[in-house]
């Protein structure tokens, strides 16, 4: 399989050889749901899953939607797509179908939508105490299971205590502009490297995989990921065989006389 090239950094060649996921994702987006999931199960059996690193970067599906702008998922839908309500609501069960496949329950049906930017600050805060994927695992739920309006600072509130994040962090967050920089640089980034939808994974800082991928072809593309970052050593073929190394040659003993080296 051969994946798209991007121009993140690698690791530095002293540090540990562990392979990178970055992932570009947005809190509402049902597919990155999906396919985060589906990285799960590809990196379940993954024999290096231990030295695999996932960073979550962000990303807006809309940027420019209010923090609680009324109306259904459904009418939104159809909204934006051209589409009439039936239609609309055909293609989130059919989303939702793919969902159940890999074990998500998507209520579309209640799902309430806004503004995922302080959803995303609040990602941001988790990744400080290392407890990134937590925070998008529980946003998610709260989104496409529960119903929550992810834009609602109560929400956010309740749900960095869930993740374990320090109450007054949050607050500070919530009443201020932290990491709000950091958002808007992972969007920036996001454009740098061509990246027009999410989910979208860069593994290795090299290679590059769209969208909500089968658990198998996100399998492929670690296996590749880590032997490109870590080459096998060469086998040796056949019986070593004369050979200069070192600066000296082995010079062939004559007849009568002791074997010397050049």
């Amino acid at each position: 399989m051969t994946l798209s090239t991007t121009a993140l950094p690698t690791a530095h060649p002293n540090s540990a050889p562990r392979l990178s996921i970055d992932i570009w994702s947005d809190i509402v987006c049902p597919f990155c749901y999906i396919g985060k999931r589906e990285l799960e199960r590809a990196l379940a059996d993954f024999p290096q899953r231990e030295q695999v690193d996932i960073r979550w970067h962000s990303f807006e599906l809309d940027p420019s939607i209010s923090a609680d702008p009324g109306g259904t998922l459904v009418q939104a839908i159809a909204a934006k797509y051209g589409l009439d309500e039936a239609q609309a609501a055909a293609s989130q069960e059919q989303i939702a179908a793919r969902a159940a496949s890999v074990g998500l329950e998507f209520n579309w049906c209640q799902a309430r939508f806004g503004t995922t930017f302080d959803a995303h600050r609040l990602v941001h805060l988790a990744g400080k105490h290392g407890l990134a994927d937590a925070a998008h695992e529980r946003l998610m739920r709260a989104y496409f299971t529960e119903g929550q309006l992810v834009s609602d600072p109560a929400v956010l509130r309740r749900l960095g205590a869930e993740i374990g994040l320090p109450a007054d962090e949050v607050e500070r967050l919530l009443d201020g502009h932290e990491y709000a920089y950091d958002v808007r640089a992972d969007e920036a980034r996001a454009g740098a490297l061509g990246i027009r939808g999410v989910p979208f994974f860069v593994l290795g800082g090299q290679y590059g995989v769209s969208g909500a991928q089968p658990a198998a072809v996100l399998r492929a593309a670690l296996e590749q990921a880590w032997a490109a970052q870590h080459p096998q050593p060469l086998t040796l073929l056949g019986e070593t065989g004369e050979a200069c190394e070192d600066g000296a040659c082995a010079v062939p003993a004559q007849p009568g006389s002791g074997s010397q080296d050049s």
